[in-house]
This record gives structure tokens, C-alpha cells and sequence, in this order.
């Protein structure tokens, strides 16, 4: 079985974040991690190579700096990795990113491709379901669990309220992993050291020959402003209710 495992590299969770402009934020003081929902995607891929045999690929689009992140993976157990160079890769809308890894994963041929289910650092959560359409491949979102038999594919998805479907799909698909599915393992001394070996492919965005007229863009960036409000509800206990209600409903929507 060859898996694909589509992995991103994000600011680490404890990096001090400053804004430089409208658009991004400076990088070049804080340090950068395997995006964490991607992790359990590379786990769910490593453990099936386990299973049932194959290959694990590793592909990530970004600066050179990526290739760390790429190099985690082979050590944690990925046979081989995809860098897909692009400097501005952070300005590119999901579709953008998403065709650029289609091109790129199509020449793999792969049997089944994994994705997070969200980056943490601009969390769309749009990438693996457009990935699955332009490679013309069937889909399923939130997994939670694989059962891979006879060419096919029995999965669990997770649903709302608790609940959860089994679906019976046929390979190759695209599969969106949900955070938790497993226990994520550490890169043992063993595998950094064989990971030296392993082979990183190195190919600009621009060499993948994908036009594309972004969708959407950022207008800017901000912190938000901490504000303090008080606000007296007057009436009846029951008038009073009623409008607390409204707003929690309206406003606060918490409710």
C-alpha cells in the first residue's frame, strides 16, 4: 500500500508572534513544528504500512525550512519525502495549496492520501476535501478509524453529539484524519539516524506548472482588543430573563 501523508509545518504553539504587516507575521525569530492534527495523519499511515505493508510519503509545501519537518517524519518512520519549495506558500488560499499538491501527488499514484484535519496556524480545514476533488478520488472527513481489507476501505467517522457512521469506501481515497485517532510516537535515535539516508525530492510550485487566481486573501492581521462591558437589565425578573436570553442567544451566542 503507498500512502501519501500531506504534512505542514506552522509557528510552534509557545513562539512569541508579532505582526510585521497587514498580511503575515514575522518568522524569522520564532521557531516552526509539524502542524499537530498532520501528526496523527503521518501515525494513522505509519501504522497501516505496519499492517498491511507499503510505503510512506511524506509531502509538504514551503521554504527551505520545511525540510525539517519533512525530515521528523522520516524519522519517526516515513520512507521517503515530497518538498514542494515555494517561499510565499503562507499566501496561497486552500484551492492554490490544494492544486499544487494534487499535481505533485498525482505522480505517485498513491493508494490512499492522508491529510489533518485543520493547520493550526490558519485552521481552514479545506485543504484535504478540495485535494480529494481535484484528484478525482473518494472522500471521507473526521476519521477516527481505518480498516483497510479486499482493495477497499472500512472507516469511522465522527459525527455530531456523540455519534458516529461506519462507510465503506473503495481505494485509492482521500481520507481527512481527526486529532486523537491515535498516540502520536516520538522519533527514536534510531530512526534520526536513518532518516540522513532517506530520500527528500526537492521540486519548485512554479515547476508544477499550476495557474491560479487566488479566491480569497487576507486583509489583515490583528490582535484583538480586550474590551469591558456592563450592561443592566431592568424590568420584571421575567423581562429581565427574557432580554438576558436574547443575548446570550444574539450576542454572546453561547446558547
Amino acid at each position: 500500500m503507498k500512502i501519501v501523508v500531506c504534512i505542514k509545518q506552522v509557528p510552534a504553539k509557545d513562539a512569541p508572534l508579532s505582526i510585521t504587516d497587514a498580511s503575515w507575521i514575522r518568522e524569522t525569530d520564532i521557531g516552526f513544528e509539524m502542524n499537530e492534527p498532520d501528526s496523527y495523519a503521518l501515525e494513522e499511515a505509519l501504522r497501516l504500512k505496519e499492517k498491511h505493508g507499503g510505503e510512506v510519503i511524506a509531502v509538504s509545501m514551503g521554504p527551505e525550512r520545511v525540510k525539517q519537518t519533512i525530515k521528523e517524519a522520516l524519522a519517526k518512520g516515513a520512507d521517503r519525502g515530497m518538498h514542494i519549495a515555494d517561499d510565499k506558500a503562507h499566501t496561497l488560499d486552500p484551492l492554490g495549496a490544494a492544486k499544487s499538491l494534487a499535481v505533485a501527488i498525482e505522480r505517485e499514484k498513491p493508494d490512499l492520501v492522508l491529510t489533518g484535519l485543520q493547520s493550526d496556524d490558519q485552521g481552514f480545514g479545506q485543504t484535504g476535501v478540495l485535494l480529494a476533488e481535484l484528484l478525482g478520488l473518494p472522500h471521507a472527513t473526521l476519521i477516527m478509524q481505518i480498516d483497510a481489507k479486499d482493495g477497499g476501505l472500512r472507516v469511522k467517522r465522527e459525527l455530531e453529539a456523540g455519534w458516529f457512521q461506519w462507510i465503506e469506501m473503495p481505494m485509492p481515497a482521500v481520507l481527512t484524519i481527526q486529532s486523537g485517532i491515535n498516540k502520536v510516537r516520538y522519533a527514536t535515535l534510531k530512526g534520526i539516524m536513518a532518516a540522513k539516508k532517506k530520500e527528500i525530492s526537492t521540486m519548485t510550485r512554479e515547476s508544477l506548472g499550476v495557474a491560479h487566481e487566488p479566491t480569497q486573501r487576507i486583509e489583515r492581521i490583528y490582535v484583538p482588543s480586550k474590551t469591558k462591558k456592563t450592561e443592566f437589565l431592568t424590568g420584571t425578573p421575567k423581562e429581565a430573563a427574557a432580554k438576558l436570553v436574547e443575548k446570550l442567544k444574539h450576542e454572546a451566542r453561547v446558547l
